[in-house]
């Protein structure tokens, strides 16, 4: 067959043929893969295809139609538009028209430092973010870079995978990625790995299906004959762009690529569609319903925050001019002093501080080589994080099975079905020359090791390996060396292993010993107390596989078929699970140390969700495993109060885990039920807004990677999650996340302590100054005095990005609340206030002659010198940071308050002093102003004091209301 262009007369247009089903194009194979029912002959002519592929012509052509079978990229933003971007918050902007505005009185000065300081702030962060992107791409890896595909007219070749086009036949093997959507034309033991974008951390097994019958003409349990299931995932006879070969081989007829597949689609709409009757499903087809992400919690705190001085500074100009107006008679001469005033009240180094202690926070973590923070801002909200939902399969669990039990038919503990599982995993592994080895097998003979000479002993004479239709595997040994198994010696004896109901109704008989021998009759009362076995021990969230033996008269040159697995003995079961990652415990103790409750969000059973949260410590009290469809008729309101009690959510769509995400945001606490009352703070603590964090590494993890406020990836997610997270964990050791949350919290403490001890003291001078503006006959401060102390204290302020916090700040939420904040800085504030006042009355007694030009410039430096030396006691006295007495080095606080206290004491008297209007300052002076700052001391430690026993207290309230700091019923 030629080119399109060169189509034949007779030949019909591409997706015209008769044999199409009404409705299907061929010029649109991603329908196919929604069109249940097709046979693969029929799939193949509605793609213009056949068994041996398309011609080259046919390829090259179907290429310019639909294009290079890549997924779309998101583009990393260039280094100006980050520049930009990190200017985008309200308090840039109002400290960018604070600059405007001095520049209009022609404070040049404050206008400078104001833009520089902007300017320095938004460099540090866009570059930050800049080396974080470059660091993500280094671990970007290709999701397949070849694929064997056949072309007419019988060519087998290797091409790139972005040359794949609709209608290419190609092969796969084990370990192969699948590059596109296909459906099954062949398969031999097919096993495919679907996590990615199921959750479902078991291998699913994939056949042809012909018109719902797989390849061996067996019904296959759970499909109807019409090809649907319940879910587009389980029909058998489609593989998606994403999955990966887990074992066997197969050839497929591809059905979509590029943007038309169900990997492209999740990503592109960042969310699952979900059609009539069916669960969840992705695909290119569905409406773009991208979720806008939310507010997190570093833009709560920062827009809370600035919003808050926002309107101090707003207000103070207007105050300054009217009070200096009207009582001391000065017009539009005091607005540089009144703008001076607002600058004095701002904290200007506050960009500059926030991208500091991030970047700094984040180029440790990136050193260490375990996490990559792309997003300065989501360092913070690490530290915020109180509540970490994570996906269960490849995060917590390695996607490798471990042996758990082996149960005889009567359900105890018992070594005979280990032995015999063992027997066919050696001889399965070692006949049947599998591709790969499967990983039930190799768990088995791991679990096995110490009795492995006793498998040596049997002679293998066959096997036929599993089978997905069959869904049994079997090994056929010779018995010479088994004398003390209660079986002849020279006959031949089948060991049957695979799914219970599989083995179970092969079954004549039932091993009722543990010494071997024949057994009884399976009857219907047996076979149903074994069902409940089966039952219960699924239920608790093992895989178990049941083990039957039979005997076979040893007969030369016989073939065995799957006709001979009949009549078999059952001899037990073996239990397999998912083993857990190796620091998967430890990192969840350690979390809930840190005040962080772990929620598992999973597609997986409830049984292996409930099995898994037992290994890691977690809750499993009664209804702390919720399936995730008992969720479909809740309000958003509901939904939020089931979450906050409710430890893991299995079988969960894409779109539960994104609601659940959402609703935990939402920050409402469980219904209060009897008992006692929580207290005032347990109850403030559920009312106010959760941070979440989201650990996924599949696509269906991505619509609540949207929906969190920092989403968390590991290294080997796909490409797609990796690019949507926030963070990257760039080892596989899970305790990076609780690195990570120290950080942050290191990070965001060293924030809070500048905002609250400059905002107080600053606070604290403007009360002051507006004081002595009305009650002096002249400015208390020139407004060059007021620009060069602002410099003095931004300079020294740089050292909070480089504190080290104490313990009591790693140990809870580094939440930064603006009403808080404002408590706090009103205390300290007027206590700052009344240590500048009494100064006020120092200086009157000191200085004489306050009225003459000689006696205002020492009340200028009277007061320049005790804001120097009252804001170093404060920075001080009120970090957040070890105790003095702790530790012998001069830390970063230390060296800047001994740099600000030097400066106020030595810039008056020094040859600076009269060029900025002040004078020497008598001795009389300093002796009254220790006096000052010794008391100012007392009452800063007192009143520090009493506000962190009343935090302390508060704390241990919200730990005692519950791990989600909230009214437990």
């Amino acid at each position: 067959m030629g080119s399109a262009s060169a189509r034949t007369e007779g030949e019909a247009e591409p997706g015209r043929r008769t044999t199409a089903p009404p409705g299907v194009r061929a010029d649109s194979g991603a329908r196919l893969r929604d069109t249940p029912g097709l046979t693969a002959l029929e799939t193949l002519r509605t793609l213009e295809s056949g068994p041996r592929g398309l011609t080259e012509a046919q390829a090259e052509e179907r290429l310019l139609r639909y294009g290079d079978n890549t997924v779309p990229e998101r583009r990393p933003a260039g280094r100006s538009w980050r520049f930009v971007r990190s200017l985008r918050d309200p308090f840039t902007t109002v400290l960018l028209c604070l600059a405007l505005v001095s520049a209009a009185v022609a404070s040049w000065g404050a206008a400078c430092v104001i833009a520089v300081l902007v300017v320095v702030s938004a460099v540090l962060r866009s570059s930050g973010e800049y080396r974080a992107e470059r660091s993500t791409a280094a671990l970007r890896e290709l999701i397949a870079t070849t694929a064997t595909v056949q072309r007419r007219p019988g060519t087998t070749r290797e091409i790139p995978v972005d040359q794949l086009v609709p209608g290419d036949v190609m092969r796969l093997g084990p370990g192969d990625l699948v590059p596109a959507d296909l459906r099954l034309l062949r398969a031999s033991g097919l096993t495919v790995r679907q996590a990615p974008l199921t959750g479902e951390s078991a291998p699913v097994a994939k056949y042809p299906g012909e018109g719902g019958t797989g390849a061996s003409g067996i019904e296959p349990s759970g499909i109807d004959a019409s090809g649907t299931g319940p879910d587009l995932f389980e029909r058998p006879e489609l593989c998606f762009q994403g999955s990966s070969v887990a074992s066997g081989s197969a050839t497929a007829v591809v059905l979509a690529t590029g943007a038309d597949t169900v990997f492209a689609g999740t990503y592109r709409s960042g969310t699952y569609r979900r059609p009539p009757g069916k669960g969840a499903v992705p695909g290119p087809g569905a409406r773009d319903t991208r979720r806008t992400r939310p507010t997190s919690a570093f833009d709560r705190s920062v827009n809370g925050v600035s919003w808050t001085l926002i309107r101090f500074m707003l207000l103070t100009p207007p105050l300054v001019l009217m009070a200096n107006a009207a009582l001391r008679g000065r017009g539009l001469e005091t607005l540089p002093f009144a703008v001076a005033v607002a600058v004095g009240l701002t904290p200007e180094m506050l960009p500059v501080i926030v991208t500091t202690a991030l970047a700094r926070g984040a180029a440790l973590l990136a050193r260490g080589g375990e996490v990559i923070v792309k997003r300065l801002p989501a360092l913070h909200d690490l530290g915020a994080i109180d509540v970490l939902c994570t996906d269960k399969t490849g995060t917590l669990t390695q996607d490798r099975p471990v042996l758990d039990c082996s149960l005889g038919p009567d359900g105890r503990p018992a070594p005979e079905p280990l032995h015999w599982a063992a027997v066919n995993s050696l001889w399965t592994l070692q006949l049947a020359e599998l591709p790969t080895p499967d990983a039930l097998d190799e768990a088995v003979l791991e679990a096995a090791g110490d009795g492995f000479d006793e498998l040596l002993a049997y002679e293998g004479i066959a096997a036929l390996p599993f089978d997905p239709v069959r869904r049994t595997s079997c090994a056929v040994v010779r018995t010479d060396a088994a004398a003390g198994a209660g079986l002849r010696l020279g006959a031949h004896t089948l060991v049957v292993k695979g799914a219970p109901e599989a083995v179970l109704e092969r079954c004549a008989r039932v091993r009722t010993d543990r010494a071997g021998g024949e057994g009884t009759d399976l009857d219907d009362a047996a076979r149903a107390r074994l069902a409940r076995l089966v039952a219960d021990r699924t239920a608790d969230g093992l895989r178990l596989l049941a083990v039957a033996v039979a005997e076979r008269p040893a007969r030369p040159g016989r073939r065995y078929t799957p006709a001979d697995e009949r009549g078999l003995t059952l001899v037990g079961f073996v239990g397999l699970r998912d083993a857990l990652a190796p620091t998967a415990a430890a990192a969840c103790a350690g979390l809930a140390r840190r005040g962080v409750a772990v929620k598992i969000l999973t597609g997986d059973h409830p049984g292996t969700v409930t099995h898994v949260c037992r290994e890691l410590g977690l809750d499993t009290g009664p209804g702390a495993v919720v399936t995730a469809d008992r969720t479909d008729g809740l309000t958003d309101a509901e939904l939020a109060r089931l979450a906050a009690r409710t430890t893991a959510f299995a079988r969960c769509t894409p779109e539960h885990k994104a609601r659940i995400v959402a609703a935990l945001r939402a920050g409402s606490g469980p219904e209060p039920g009897p008992g006692p009352k929580p207290g005032p703070d347990a109850e403030t603590a559920a009312a106010l807004p959760r941070t979440v964090g989201f650990l996924g590494d599949g696509v269906n993890d991505l619509p609540a990677l949207h929906a969190c406020d920092v989403g968390i990836a590991p290294r080997d997610a796909v490409d797609v999650t990796r690019e949507a997270a926030d963070v990257v964990l760039a080892s596989k050791d899970l305790g990076a996340i609780d690195g990570a949350i120290v950080a942050g919290r290191r990070s965001s403490a060293n924030i809070a302590t500048y905002l609250r001890i400059t905002l107080s003291s600053n606070l604290g001078n403007v009360i002051a100054m507006l004081g002595a503006g009305l009650l002096l006959p002249f400015l208390p401060m020139l407004p060059a005095q007021v620009l060069v102390q602002n410099l003095c204290f931004d300079a020294v302020q740089l050292a909070f990005a480089f504190d080290r916090p104490g313990p009591a700040a790693l140990r809870r939420p580094a939440v930064l609340r603006p009403a808080d904040l404002l408590r706090y800085i009103t205390g300290f504030g007027l206590l700052n206030a009344a240590a500048d006042l009494a100064t006020f009355g120092v200086l009157v007694l000191a200085v004489h002659g306050v009225g003459d030009p000689g006696g205002q410039d020492a009340f200028h430096a009277g007061w320049f010198t005790e804001n120097l030396l009252t804001q170093a006691l404060v920075m001080y006295l009120l970090r957040t940071g070890r105790r003095s007495a702790e530790g012998r080095a001069p830390g970063p606080i230390r060296i800047a308050v001994c740099a600000l206290a030097v400066t106020g004491l030595l810039l008056p008297p020094s040859p600076l002093g009269p060029l900025l209007g002040m004078a020497p300052l008598p001795s009389l002076y300093y002796g009254l102003l220790a006096a000052v700052l010794v008391l100012y001391g007392a009452g800063l430690a007192w009143a520090k004091e009493r506000y962190d026993r009343k935090a302390a207290g508060e704390h241990q309230g919200n730990l005692d209301a519950g791990p989600d700091a909230s009214p437990q019923p």
